[in-house]
């Protein structure tokens, strides 16, 4: 299956021979798919929407109610999509994608950053999500959340923190606020250097977390099934 990797950020320069560049991260976590990248956060856009069978969006240090040209178009492709009912998953800034172009909001979340592994449970049930597991745990990089829902949306899965992690709106666009893409030691090099923007607690906390399972390979699984039903 043909995907188009929209790239909405990358590791900085002096991390990348580490931990790869972002789009290193979404092919090792699906290899079944064949990835086009346009880095759109440097205004390289499909042609056309037509031109991959799905789309995915990754993370990103921007807002996606930033007034930035490169974020105004990709909202409007995000609702290109939608119109022309093409599937589309968003990984945390992907996932606020859905909301902000969609007619929801987003904005900074009441309780600040969500960093870490954080517990999700699921709340309703899809036959595309399988196997079933009630509950699951993922990692947490973002300040911002949806807050409100667009139209057409259900809620899947949310955790204390952040009770919109995982939404479906339409029938062809899955959002997921966690990063399944990324490492346990990636998301803690995050957390340390931005300690100085979350504070010494939120981040010696989300350090604490990093003990804990991650799945992964659980969310993996559910995204592609959503992708070939």
């Amino acid at each position: 299956m043909k995907a188009g990797l929209l790239m909405c950020d990358h590791v900085y320069p002096e991390y990348r021979d580490h931990f790869g560049n972002y789009c290193k991260m979404f092919a090792q976590l699906f290899p079944e798919l064949d990835f086009e990248i346009f880095d759109v956060c440097n205004n390289e856009f499909p042609s056309e929407s037509d031109d991959c069978e799905v789309y995915m969006a990754t993370g990103s240090r921007y807002s996606v109610y930033d007034q930035i040209k490169w974020i105004v178009r990709l909202k409007a492709f995000i609702r290109q999509l939608y119109d022309r009912d093409q599937y589309f998953v968003g990984l945390c800034f992907g996932h606020q994608l859905i909301g902000e172009s969609l007619g929801g909001r987003v904005a900074r979340a009441s309780g600040g950053w969500c960093v870490g592994v954080h517990e999700f449970e699921l709340i309703d049930e899809e036959e595309w999500i399988r196997p079933t597991q009630q509950n699951f745990n993922l990692l947490m990089m973002c300040q911002d959340q949806i807050v409100d829902l667009p139209e057409d949306t259900k809620v899947l899965a949310g955790s204390d923190d952040c009770s919109n992690g995982m939404i479906r709106v339409g029938e062809k666009m899955l959002g997921v606020q966690a990063h399944p893409e990324f490492s346990k030691e990636y998301n803690q090099m995050l957390m340390e250097t931005r300690m100085n923007k979350m504070g010494d607690d939120v981040a010696n906390r989300g350090i604490a977390s990093l003990h804990k399972e991650i799945h992964n390979d659980l969310i993996r699984k559910w995204i592609l099934e959503f992708l070939t039903r």
